[in-house]
């Protein structure tokens, strides 16, 4: 086995640019301090919607090229962000994107027809039997990902959490699949999080300069949906004032995602880290070290 870093990272995600929206500004500094940070992406997010005009032709229901193109989007962020190991689950294609529809309480739920090559549709095991030899090779110390709800309901998001959790058990396991590699159990597993008081802060930005639209329904002052998470429950915040430059090139690098040229994303380039730079983690997994103030600001701390 060659040399690893000290510190080692490894993200999984459900599809191309979840890893910047969620994670940009973690992985850009910890590339900078020299981790290994791994992301490992299970589809290719082939059933997005397409933002730009000119590529509308690679819809889903149209040429389905959309996929492939992702690919080249998701290259272009990472060489923003610095990140040179990236992969996909099983191989670029092997689980598709399952799509999402919204329920009749406004929340994200599964397509009432699905693929049987979507990855919420893939065998648990056979999946996670994808991540093992990826965490016995990387060896990380810190695991990321999303929680149970998969953040808001995506299914490839709640299933990207559970083929982690499984993964990461599997991957511990000694007497576990040997020919996957030495078996290595990771020190630390963070979900990623949307901190209630940022979020209201956030709010109360766009709403002040009359954007009404974005997270429309959502009261600066009112009730959170479930994927916001109390402060009392955030573990880890990490603040990235010398990367938010890096994580904004990154989201226009998934441009058929990612608009521009809207009313948040123009606030967002006027307070970029009110909005973009803090990334907040739940520690599910392992000791917390905080400093201070009570929270971490170190995905690695105490380790």
């Amino acid at each position: 086995m060659s040399e690893l870093p000290d510190r080692r990272l490894l993200l999984v995600h459900a599809h191309p640019d979840d890893e910047t929206i969620n994670n940009g500004v973690t992985m850009a500094r910890y590339v900078a301090e020299g981790a290994l940070v791994t992301l490992v992406t299970c589809t290719l997010g082939e059933e997005g919607e397409v933002l730009v005009p000119e590529l509308e032709h690679l819809a889903a229901d149209q040429d389905d090229g959309l996929g492939k193109h992702r690919i080249g989007e998701l290259a272009a962020a990472m060489d923003e962000l610095g990140v040179t190991d990236h992969r996909f689950l099983g191989g670029a294609g092997k689980y598709r994107d399952t799509g999402m529809i919204y329920d009749d309480e406004g929340n994200a739920t599964v397509p009432l027809e699905t693929r049987p090559d979507s990855f919420w549709r893939a065998d648990l095991l056979a999946a996670a039997n994808d991540l093992v030899p990826v965490i016995r090779e990387v060896r990380p110390q810190v695991l990321v990902t999303y929680d149970q709800y998969g953040n808001y309901g995506h299914p490839d998001h709640i299933q990207a959490h559970r083929v982690a959790t499984y993964a990461a058990a599997l991957a511990a396991a000694p007497s576990y699949r040997e020919d996957l590699g030495e078996a290595w159990d990771v020190a630390k597993i963070y979900w990623m999080a949307m901190a209630e008081s940022r979020m209201r802060e956030s709010l109360r930005s766009l709403r002040d300069s009359g954007d009404t639209t974005t997270f429309e329904g959502m009261d600066p002052e009112g009730p959170m949906p479930v994927m916001i998470t109390p402060d009392r429950l955030v573990d880890c915040v990490i603040v990235g004032d010398a990367f938010i430059d890096r994580k904004m090139n990154a989201m226009k690098a998934h441009a058929t995602q990612i608009t521009v040229d809207g009313p948040f994303f123009a606030l967002s380039n006027n307070n970029g880290l009110g909005i973009w730079g803090s990334e907040a983690y739940r520690l599910v997994k392992g000791t917390a070290a905080p400093g201070p103030d009570g929270v971490e600001t170190d995905l690695f701390a105490g380790l």
